[in-house]
């Protein structure tokens, strides 16, 4: 092909380089400095402060491709995308820039210049529109004389005015449009208007250009006054101008999905499809076509998002990433792929766009993995969310209703991990809409159980802090002290007690609150049973041993001793976590930060940011990195220095804590230095003994490791040790033996386990093959194959399922299977292909009775278990009436 859309972006930025101007590289889909917006979505968006006169630009030239992100806020391309051949959340915009330079004979003439002669379009089918009031683009469109003035169209502020909002910069612009002839429209989104210019909804006429002229300022009132310099700002979407260009190279009408960029990702969705058994490919069917291009649009998407840094997650960002993993796995499942699949069609995306942007093939690794993660996870849960919008759009459908409960969709949310706009995503063809204002009652519910949930945790029971209340603690090197109570609270059998100076440590820092007694001189004695934080406060809460609770009130005189030999286990395992940290960051980088920990007498566990699995020959790296500086005994030392100057010294600052402007900074040897309120040991060498219990994830682009050190490492060995002397003793062998009787036992397994799947395929290869042609009948125009297998399980006969459906390419197919005397599976699949028309979820649900049995399913397939097999036969008739 001769203009593919790598050239295309090329020719572009060479053209405007000829032309002294500076090619920049795509600016972050992340704005910099910009809370307003959670991504670029236009391609002025990098260079808004020039406009605004916050900065001043080191170039008066500007061209550049840039990446932009249509998905959140007002401009949102969501619902839209898969429906149609040209809406995208992700496009690529080129554009080029004058700031106070050239403006608009220029802009017209080098962009007329650039589409006509580089791209060689021809004139004949190409329009112009100015506004209304600018006579000054007008005139210059005519004394080119490039185009007859009937073919020079003015608008009004609708089409021909920009603006960056209701107030600032804004001026005229004037679009080159593109007739792509009456094919290109069938009119049914504009009916009774004819095909022009700017109607809505006409797909001939498309604009290939926007030039903007930014020549006034508007203030609150309303009023534009002109601007001191004036600016070119110009838009061309580079997939729109590589559909228009190709469709002349072609002899096809094209759309954007149609170009060689998606080509090579369709290639990959349509290699997994085929992978799975199954002959789906784009352009098969309309209903088909709308899975491929969600998918081949959502992948471009979060490969860029993940490049970027950002992870799968419940806010912001984050969350929209979610969204489209999650709503690019839901239309896998329509193309009948079950199993991970997005991190190939990424192999796509980066095949088609790596050279473009060479940070996507850079953090290729990573997209696949956090990509796999997602989905995987999302898997697991929603062919039942699935499952469930089918049984409700039965019910709706029985009982007539439209609407789908809120309490419905949040529980979707909630126990399916389901977005709202993805329920009503997949319940939009139906015409089911979604009861949203009872769903977000839910929700708020919800958050408002949270908060308050947060809130009894955070605060002790009630007790009345005035505001000039604070304890100081006193505990960095004292066990026990003398002090006065400040306040007195408490609620049931549960007492809070606060003092001027204390010894205990509150919860912090991931180190839990101290235990231990305050005695009063009376004699009466309150357990801690913890130390929490309120402000200034530090809060001992527990119960009453001894004496009456009058005992410790405002004003008495206390005595506070803390559980000694609890505080120095946590002490171990804290200053465990900073070595950990630091083993951490040395190994797998710097990329490498908390996100979370919890340091408790008895055990650690530290909570990092990093792209999957750690390796069980870096955790053992790991390991012995951490024992070694332990044995090191490096010093700790503590320094309280200004924030900044801790920073500045290259001090790591924690997950979720926050500081003042004094700080504590702690400092092991010469390998970490972190800021740290919590209590350590005075040497490493005091921790003992470091043992790593576990490796695992907890959420997208988190790791999780759990760990114990001194007695309780010590103690974990030698639980270890008993298990496998246990092991070694049913196995009938010797420590020694154990593992090689262990490996032969597995072997045996998974030999036998091979033979059985090997049967089960034979059997479904057989049942397959055999007689098919006497089981295959038209209804209704639909090939329908229905076959009783004897003594078949489930996971067998799906496999006959899919033989036979990949054999008769569109078609339903019922099996049915005896399993004993009173136990009989059904299952039906239908081919993706019309999967629009007939739902296998819907036909199993009309014949599983007759079974004595029930069951449900997806559109593609579904599955149901009965007790009465004498009744199969009459139940595999029934389908065919189903489809009549």
């Amino acid at each position: 092909m001769r203009w593919t859309t790598a050239k295309i972006r090329q020719s572009f930025l060479e053209f405007f380089r000829e032309r002294g101007h500076t090619i920049v590289p795509s600016a972050s889909l992340v704005p910099k400095g910009d809370p307003t917006l959670l991504f670029t979505n236009a391609g002025m968006v990098p260079f808004k402060d020039y406009f605004l006169g916050i900065r001043t630009p080191s170039d008066r030239r500007v061209a550049d491709c840039q990446k932009c992100l249509r998905i959140s806020g007002k401009h949102n391309d969501l619902e839209a995308v898969g429906r149609d051949t040209y809406h995208h959340t992700f496009f690529e915009m080129l554009g080029n820039w004058s700031f106070g330079d050239y403006y608009k004979e220029e802009a017209i003439r080098w962009h007329w210049e650039l589409i006509t002669q580089v791209w060689e379009i021809d004139p004949r089918l190409l329009w112009a529109t100015v506004h209304k009031d600018d006579r000054e683009a007008e005139e210059i469109w005519l004394r080119m004389g490039v185009l007859p003035r009937e073919r020079i169209l003015r608008f009004g502020d609708k089409d021909n005015f920009w603006e960056m909002g209701e107030t600032g910069p804004c001026g005229p612009n004037s679009e080159i449009d593109i007739d792509r002839g009456p094919a290109a429209c069938d009119g049914n989104a504009h009916r009774g208007v004819p095909c022009a210019v700017n109607v809505d909804g006409c797909s001939r006429f498309i604009e290939l250009a926007n030039l903007v002229f930014i020549q006034y300022n508007r203030d609150a009132t309303g009023a534009l006054t002109p601007l001191p310099m004036k600016h070119v700002d110009t838009g061309t979407g580079l997939e729109r101008v590589a559909a228009v260009m190709q469709t002349f190279e072609t002899g096809r009408l094209l759309g954007n999905y149609d170009i060689d960029l998606f080509q090579t990702i369709m290639r990959r969705i349509e290699d997994a499809a085929r992978s799975y058994g199954l002959g789906a490919r784009y352009g098969g069917s309309a209903e088909s076509d709308i899975s491929f291009r969600a998918i081949a649009d959502h992948a471009r998407t979060m490969t860029f998002l993940v490049a970027e840094g950002i992870n799968p997650g419940n806010t912001d960002r984050e969350y929209v990433l979610r969204r489209i993993i999650r709503r690019a796995a839901r239309h896998g499942r329509y193309l009948g792929i079950h199993r991970p699949f997005l991190a190939g069609v990424n192999q796509g995306v980066i095949e088609a766009m790596g050279d473009a942007y060479p940070e996507i093939r850079e953090h290729a690794q990573r997209i696949a993995e956090v990509i796999t993660q997602e989905e995987t996870r999302f898997g697991e849960t929603l062919d039942r969310g699935l499952e469930l919008i089918d049984q409700e759009r039965a019910r709706l459908r029985q009982s007539g209703g439209h609407t789908l409960p809120g309490e419905v969709a949040f529980k979707l949310y909630d126990t399916y991990g389901f977005p709202l706009d993805l329920t009503e995503d997949v319940l939009r063809s139906d015409g089911i809409d979604v009861d949203v204002a009872q769903f977000n009652r839910l929700m708020e519910e919800q958050r408002e159980r949270a908060r308050s949930a947060r809130r009894d945790e955070a605060v002790a029971p009630e007790i009345q802090l005035g505001p000039a209340v604070a304890s100081r603690f006193v505990g960095y090197h004292e066990y026990e002290a003398r002090s006065e109570v400040l306040a007195l609270g408490g609620e049931g059998g549960s007492v809070a007690v606060v003092v001027a100076e204390t010894p205990f440590y509150p919860e912090g820092g991931g180190q839990v609150g101290d235990r231990g007694v305050i005695e009063a001189e009376s004699g009466a004695i309150l357990e801690v049973l913890d130390t929490r934080k309120s402000d200034g406060a530090i809060i001992h809460v527990g119960r009453l041993l001894r004496g009456e609770r009058r005992e410790f009130e405002r004003g008495r005189r206390v005595t506070l001793k803390i559980d000694r030999v609890r505080r120095e286990a946590a002490m171990l395992n804290h200053s465990a976590t900073h070595i950990l940290h630091y083993a951490l960051r040395e190994l797998l980088g710097s990329g490498v930060h908390q996100a979370g920990s919890l340091v408790a007498p008895d055990r650690l566990r530290f909570d990092f940011a990093h792209q999957g699995p750690v390796s069980a020959g870096d955790l053992e790296t790991i390991e012995e990195e951490i024992n070694a500086r332990i044995r090191e005994n490096a010093e700790v030392r503590t320094d309280e220095m200004a924030y900044d100057e801790a920073i500045k010294a290259g001090a790591l600052a924690f997950f979720g804590d926050k500081y003042g402007d004094r700080v504590r900074v702690v400092r092991m040897g010469d390998f970490s230095v972190e800021l740290c309120g919590g209590t350590h040991v005075a040497r490493t060498g005091d921790v003992g003994f470091f043992k790593l219990e576990s490796e695992s994830g907890v959420a997208a682009g988190v790791r999780r490791i759990e760990a114990v050190t001194g007695q309780g490492a010590l103690e974990a060995i030698r639980r270890r040790e008993k298990i496998l002397e246990e092991m070694a003793s049913h196995l009938g062998a010797r420590d020694a033996q154990a593992l090689e009787r262990l490996e032969k036992l597995l072997a045996r397994e998974k030999e036998l386990e091979r033979k059985l799947r090997a049967l089960e395929q034979k059997l479904a290869s057989g049942a397959a093959g055999a007689s098919a042609e006497e089981t295959l009948r038209e209804v209704g125009g639909i090939k329908l194959v229905t076959r009783k297998v004897e003594g078949v399980e489930a996971r067998a006969l799906r496999e006959v399922a899919d033989r036979l459906r990949q054999k008769h390419r569109s078609c339903v197919v019922a099996l049915g299977s005896v399993l004993g005397d009173d136990k009989v599976a059904l299952l039906v699949a239908v081919t993706p292909d019309l999967t629009a028309r007939i739902k296998a979820g819907d036909i199993i649900k009309q014949i599983a009775p007759i079974i004595g049995g029930s069951g449900g399913g997806r559109p593609d397939f579904a599955q149901a278990g009965g007790k009465n097999p004498s009744k199969l036969d009459e139940a595999l008739e029934r389908v065919a009436a189903t489809l009549g």
